[in-house]
């Protein structure tokens, strides 16, 4: 590898692409939410532009300059932002009927519909995003998108439609592709954390550094190239565990809330 730029907590790398196409999401949201009546509750346009902001910061500055030169463990924290955070708030803060009619010409073609109803169920959708997120740990398809950009743009947008896919049977408020029912909805998230936990053994189990790129990497913070993958590890497990745990609590209560109350006994005498 090249000698990477210096590191600085107030700098690091502006990447336009990244910039311009989160603005340009952002706009059109802001333009689809407006046209809603009534308008939507401000939980939702917090988390949407909170899962852009998310984005801007993980993939720019001084986060994408550990990620890209130096730590396997900021890495992870970025592919935790591509995965577990921005895909569950920008379907959380999308109201339905916005959603809806976006898919609602796309959903007019016979094969394009069979295709979104395919990959937003529960099977296929968790099965994409489990390829995707191990396949892209793998130290050959890991140290390919370290060395070459195109494939790194490639393995981020990767992770980051799985992501949306995999998170759809939750929060999905789409009535032509809607969400699981809540029973549903539990069952599912107990196994939806078990492919970031399968990522993350292999990181901290391995007796050896798995990647090339950072093994050669300049060394920051005290860390050697095994303990930064190990931390990249823990950093994985320990979200893979607490956010679908989070969110089965959520579901739940929802659950409870949902269900009508029981008729209360009659206490008129025999």
């Amino acid at each position: 590898m090249g000698a990477p730029p210096p590191f600085a907590w107030l700098g690091g790398e502006i990447h336009l692409e990244v910039f311009v196409g989160v603005v340009l999401l952002a706009a059109l949201y802001t333009r689809a939410v407006v046209a809603v009546a009534p308008p939507p509750p401000i939980a939702q346009p917090v988390a949407f532009f909170g899962a852009c902001a998310a984005l801007l910061l993980a993939l720019n500055g001084p986060l994408h300059d550990l990620s890209d030169y130096y730590l396997a463990s900021a890495h992870m924290v970025q592919h935790l932002v591509l995965t577990l955070v921005a895909p569950p708030l920008w379907l959380a803060g999308t109201p339905g009927v916005v959603l809806d009619r976006l898919l609602g010409p796309l959903l007019r073609f016979r094969v394009l519909a069979a295709t979104a109803r395919a990959v937003t169920r529960p099977l296929l959708a968790l099965s994409l995003y489990a390829v995707a997120l191990v396949g892209w740990h793998l130290p050959g398809p890991y140290n390919a998108a370290l060395e070459h950009h195109a494939w790194h743009i490639a393995e981020h947008i990767t992770l980051l439609v799985t992501g949306v896919l995999a998170w759809w049977p939750i929060l999905a408020p789409s009535r032509r592709l809607p969400a699981l029912p809540y029973a549903a909805q539990l069952l599912y998230l107990f196994v939806f954390g078990i492919p970031m936990t399968v990522v993350a053994a292999f990181l901290t189990a391995a007796e050896h550094p798995l990647y090339p790129w950072y093994a050669a990497a300049p060394r920051l913070f005290g860390l050697t190239p095994l303990a930064d993958q190990q931390l990249a590890g823990i950093i994985m497990w320990v979200p893979a565990g607490v956010i679908p745990l989070v969110a089965f609590t959520v579901v739940f209560f929802r659950w409870v809330a949902a269900e009508p109350d029981e008729p209360e006994a009659s206490t008129t005498p025999p």
